[in-house]
């Protein structure tokens, strides 16, 4: 017997016989004798058609009353669930963000967690057998009293959060793929599922493109040790066994949980990326200030940086990356800054893509990026700029060749289903 988390994604709750597929993942896990607590997202296209509600209502809206509007979402899903689990004779309730309660910061649609009290599930768990079933994406302000989501896939976030509150054996990740993939399956049809992944491997594979998970998901496995399993919605309740030692996914978990770690766990690609170049700046101290400065006062994530000295040493050129979304606010804010900055041209591109290779076994291996940019370039793919780390290196290159930058470097590092 155990605690366990569990967490469905909005394809899982998509309708009501979806949402009764769910019930009967949770059935069999409460027949096995678990405590369980379901975490739900809102049903599928359901928060965009609210956000795009508050938008229509008012451009400029309230991000307070935008907060209301979006969390209901997991509001009429955590009810639902509960209706239906109800009906096929298990005892549940459902939950809202507030009631828990799980207190956030006053960032509205972008709050983070700051602590989650968990005694009365907890409590409810031993006194009645209740499941409990949570809404996802959002919690409360201690000292506003309002309600807060916590972005894009806040849902997963809040699902490890509980789990680590609720000090949970394991938390599942319910979605409509079956694990974590070497790559995508999309690009690469030889790639492989992992059994077994390290929390810092994952983090890179999120934060670099891979959908997955959200990145603070991961973060908070990390730092509470939370083992999370992603698995999918879709395969059959009565066909898993609840006490087999895995049944199919990915288990996220610590290093040390894993009994041989590859070179290189998986290939991470985003198409959403745009490069930035400021050509002939004096080459003096202040000048990456200067640049970096206003772009981080705009809320804009500056990712791949390079800089270029001159012959003479007089003049540089610095290119960075930033999501193609924050594009035209990055351009306006250089040029806005221009003269501050004293640069003769800004040159930018859309048309690029970021591939990264992802391995904590890159600690341990030289030559592991050079094998790479060998292969790269017998295929004519030119390299915009190199990033690198403990545990990764990042290439930027013309997004046309993407898919075939992915397939050159899944297959060079072996990841290729035998």
């Amino acid at each position: 017997m155990g605690r366990l988390v569990m967490k469905f994604g909005g394809t899982s709750v998509a309708n009501i016989d979806r949402i009764r597929n769910v019930a009967q993942h949770v059935k069999r896990e409460v027949d096995a004798g678990h405590e369980v607590a379901v975490v739900v997202s809102a049903m599928s296209g359901k928060t965009n058609e609210l956000v795009a509600w508050c938008t229509e209502a008012s451009p400029m809206h309230d991000a307070r009353e935008y907060d209301a509007v979006v969390a209901s979402g997991e509001q009429v899903t955590s009810g639902l669930l509960s209706i239906v689990l109800q009906g096929i004779g298990i005892q549940a309730r459902s939950w809202q963000g507030w009631q828990i309660p799980i207190k956030t910061s006053d960032a509205h649609a972008s709050a983070r967690i700051l602590e989650i009290d968990g005694s009365e599930i907890i409590t409810r768990f031993k006194e009645r057998k209740e499941v409990a079933v949570i809404a996802g994406f959002q919690g409360i302000n201690p000292d506003t009293g309002r309600i807060t989501t916590l972005g894009r896939g806040g849902s997963d976030t809040s699902a490890v959060a509980i789990a680590a509150a609720l000090k949970a054996d394991r938390c599942d990740i319910y979605t409509d793929v079956d694990g974590v993939y070497t790559t995508d399956p999309r690009v690469v049809p030889k790639a492989r599922r992992l059994d077994k992944i390290a929390f810092e491997d994952m983090l890179e594979l999120a934060s670099q493109g891979a959908k997955v998970l959200q990145v603070r998901s991961v973060e908070l496995g990390m730092v509470h040790n939370m083992p999370i399993f992603v698995r999918s919605s879709f395969d059959k309740p009565e066909d898993i066994d609840p006490h087999a030692n895995q049944p199919p996914g990915t288990l996220i978990c610590s290093e040390e949980e894993i009994m041989e770690m590859h070179v290189v766990t998986g290939i991470a690609f985003s198409k959403d990326e745009a490069q930035i170049s400021v050509r002939q700046i004096e080459d003096k101290p202040g000048v990456a200030a200067a640049i970096f400065g206003p772009l981080a006062d705009a809320n804009i994530n500056v990712d791949m940086i390079v800089q270029n000295v001159s012959e003479d040493g007089k003049t540089t050129d610095l290119t960075f990356t930033v999501p193609a979304a924050d594009y035209n606010r990055a351009k306006d804010t250089i040029t806005s800054a221009k003269a501050k900055i004293g640069y003769i041209r800004l040159d930018t591109a859309t048309d690029v893509a970021k591939v990264s290779v992802i391995g904590s076994g890159m600690r341990s291996h030289a030559g592991v990026a050079a094998k790479a940019f060998k292969a790269l370039s017998e295929r004519n793919i030119n390299i915009r700029a190199i990033t690198t780390s403990e545990i990764k290196f990042s290439v930027l290159i013309d997004a046309a060749y993407t898919e075939l930058a992915v397939r050159t470097l899944h297959t060079l590092y072996g990841l290729d289903q035998a």
